[in-house]
């Protein structure tokens, strides 16, 4: 299911954002069956067998119980370790290609428009198929199915990593010929040859070439679609199971250990792709020799597939003990020794079902109240499909429900732009490197927006919220976030002047700096080896595009550096650097991040107090239909379009594009001030959207408390409730199927 609330968390979470799930995930948005029923409830002797397993001191050993004792794998403590550890592995796996989007584009030259629709076709997979899920519920055996999803979920993994096994060697210098070291002479201003600058050669554009590449791109499509679809059984079947063999008082601590461990899965994929894009792309084929890159280098290439491999490893190592549990196993009956009132104050904190416990006795979950949610698995197929229209209308028609709906979805935009591109915003705003930019984001961006969540879950259980507190809370939440991302807008560092492409402003041309002063040299136009004159702080395409025409490297203890000297664009024909211009501003990606972090952190805060409002803002019987649709919403309207309109964004931003075989491929440069502007400019008005939302939310609260006439201070959720039931909802009549 889809999560409830779209906080700054979930956009690190691939598919599986249905975090806020738990209470109603048991029914899986339709109609459950199994244990929670009466048609599955296994009978009493069963039970008594596994007494002793759950039991308190005070139950009675019986003779032969060490006998009848069955194995681990029926034990639902266990199946809540295991589901722990394989959506752990899973977040990561799903999470990592946001770590390393800028990468992939350099590898195989995508523009950022491609990249985004490659990050949303995990979206596809897995909303196509959640309606099956939805209907079969515990029809069919949880543990294997999630076991063959997660096994699914691997092998999208490794199909992710095969590109890089297909593909030729990364030549970071691609003109350079096979028998001659990259950046040598191809990189050099060559007098003798005189004329227009050479086409790309056949060899390097060939129909094999074109062929390969798209056969990369549509492998990746592919392995993208299928990890959605290999995501889909293993966090609703995996609640939904715990839910109903765990003791009522014993689940929400349960699933409040399961989605403590599972937000580290986001952190962690942000942390390996720190630790992989510090290593060289083509670390299992290296050149004799060595290479001559740096991590600072902006042609760089991390080793992005390494990452794949080692999470779609800990999948399927995390899927193995789900063939081994039963279909249905015996329910808990006791109540657990060590569920202290702190563990349960935790649980209820972080399972984003606070508030929530307090007014519904353990056996009232959504999923067991009267009405389609019961009926439903008498229903075939084709009688599903035809009810689902007209409770989605009726849920519609809900205008708490709508708005509620409509702010999440500018939530969850905003949430998946920032999730997808915030890596390489911060390395091409302040020229640092992918390796750093994500450890920035895992160790300070998530683990903020975290707090905010445990921050909501306790303001909502201690304060005792109804729906206009929750309202605003959520108002709060949203406008300080707002007003923290005012500032981002000027933390910044201006564009690299670079020769021939961006002018320097407010200065005259200078006689080294003025266009086709590298005219003799015939430099190749595809060509990227950036070198920097330190004099003027000017960054030139390739040595050659500086009239360079030799080279020196000098060594030193610890790395050599390289020269590019008698360059004739240079004043005095002096040398320049091998790299790009260091940044002089490199010092303000700190405070950008905290503001970053503390914004996401106060958008998080409102992450429970908007899920409240779905659950008590509709009917009982629909709750599970809401969340369902709300999760549809999200899916189709936030998180497969919003990477795809920040890509195309982010692309009008550029100013150089690298051409391959005469199409466009990946952007060199941006302009800095264009990109920031529309990146933050872009999470500034779906801030806006959502706080709009909110507004309008209260206002309709308090025209509801006008026309009932009756006091609004009453502490009685009964009475919230039918405030904000009250309306054309409340005829039986379309209640009923």
């Amino acid at each position: 299911m889809k999560n409830t609330k779209p906080s700054f968390v979930e956009g690190y979470l691939g598919q599986d954002r249905s975090l806020g799930f738990h209470l109603h995930s048991h029914s899986l948005a339709v109609c459950p069956t199994g244990p929670a029923g009466e048609g599955t409830q296994m009978p009493d002797k069963d039970i008594k067998v596994t007494l002793d397993i759950e039991g308190t001191p005070g139950d009675k050993a019986r003779p032969g119980t060490e006998a009848l004792r069955p194995s681990v794998f029926h034990s639902i403590k266990f199946f809540v370790l295991c589901h722990s550890l394989l959506q752990l592995a899973q977040l990561m796996i799903s999470g990592y290609l946001k770590s390393s989007i800028s990468t992939v584009e350099k590898r195989f030259g995508l523009s950022s428009q491609s990249s985004g629709l490659l990050a949303a076709f995990n979206e596809v997979g897995n909303t196509a198929l959640i309606v099956f899920v939805s209907y079969f519920g515990s029809r069919v055996h949880r543990p294997r199915l999630i076991g063959c999803g997660a096994v699914l979920a691997a092998l999208a993994g490794l199909l992710m990593s095969l590109p890089h096994f297909i593909s030729e060697p990364y030549r970071y210098d691609h003109t350079s010929h096979e028998d001659l070291p990259q950046d040598f002479e191809a990189s050099l201003c060559l007098p003798m040859t005189s004329g227009p600058a050479p086409a790309p050669s056949n060899s390097s554009c060939s129909s094999y070439t074109e062929a390969q590449h798209l056969a990369v791109v549509g492998i990746m499509f592919l392995a993208q679609t299928l990890l959605g679809v290999g995501a889909v059984p293993i966090q609703p079947f995996g609640i939904s199971y715990i839910d109903d063999f765990a003791h009522n008082s014993n689940s929400p601590l349960y699933i409040g250990i399961l989605f403590a461990v599972t937000m580290l899965g986001p952190g962690l994929a942000y942390g390996l792709g720190g630790l992989m894009l510090s290593l060289y792309v083509d670390i299992d084929r290296m050149p004799e020799g060595g290479i001559s890159l740096t991590s600072k280098d902006p042609r760089w290439v991390g080793a992005w597939w390494l990452g794949f491999l080692i999470s779609a490893g800990a999948v399927a190592l995390a899927a193995i003990p789900y063939f081994f549990f039963p279909r249905e196993m015996p329910k808990e009956k006791h109540e657990l020794r060590f569920r202290t009132r702190i563990l349960s104050i935790i649980a209820s904190r972080v399972s984003k079902g606070e508030g929530s416990s307090s007014e519904q006795s353990p056996g009232e979950y959504p999923g067991k109240q009267n009405g389609l949610a019961q009926c439903a698995p008498d229903l075939t197929v084709i009688q599903f499909i035809k009810v689902f229209p007209r409770v989605l209308l009726r849920t519609l028609r809900h205008p708490i429900f709508l708005l509620v709906a409509l702010s999440q979805v500018c939530m969850s935009s905003m949430v998946a732009g920032m999730a997808t591109f915030l890596p390489k915003f911060l390395e091409r705003q302040f020229s640092i490197t992918a390796s750093y930019a994500n450890l920035l984001i895992g160790c300070l961006t998530i683990p903020s927006a975290i707090v905010g969540i445990v921050v909501g879950g306790v303001l909502v259980k201690g304060l005792h919220l109804g729906p206009k507190r929750c309202v605003a809370l959520c108002l709060l939440g949203t406008l300080l976030g707002l007003l923290f991302s005012l500032p981002l807008f000027f933390i910044g560092c201006p564009t690299h002047q670079i020769a021939d492409i961006t002018p320097q402003p407010g200065a005259q041309p200078e006689p080294g700096l003025f266009p086709g002063c590298s005219e003799p040299c015939s430099c190749p136009s595809d060509n990227f080896n950036p070198v920097c004159d330190p004099s003027t702080r000017v960054e030139y395409i390739t040595p050659c595009h500086a009239g360079c025409t030799s080279q020196v490297i000098q060594e030193a203890l610890d790395k050599s550096t390289v020269f590019y000297t008698n360059c004739s664009c240079v004043v005095g024909g002096g040398s320049v650097t091998a790299g790009s211009c260091d940044s002089a501003c490199g010092y303000l990606v700190l405070p950008f991040v905290l503001l970053i972090s503390a914004s996401a952190a106060l958008a998080s805060v409102t992450h429970t107090p908007s899920f409240m409002l779905i659950l008590r803002g509709v009917k009982k019987e629909d709750k599970t239909f809401a969340v369902g649709i709300q999760f549809m919403l999200l899916r189709v309207f936030a998180w497969m379009p919003s990477p795809v309109i920040h890509g195309s964004a982010i692309d009008t931003t550029c100013v150089y594009w690298a051409q391959s075989c005469g199409r466009r491929a990946v952007c060199r440069y941006y302009d800095h001030d264009l990109l920031r502007t529309r990146f933050i400019g872009l999470q500034f008005f779906f801030k806006t959207g959502s706080l709009v939302c909110f507004i309008l939310i209260m206002a309709i609260l308090r025209q509801q408390d006008k026309e009932a006439g009756t006091k609004t201070t009453l502490p009685s959720c009964g009475l919230e409730q039918q405030q904000l039931e009250s309306g054309p909802e409340k005829k039986l009549e379309e209640s009923k199927v």
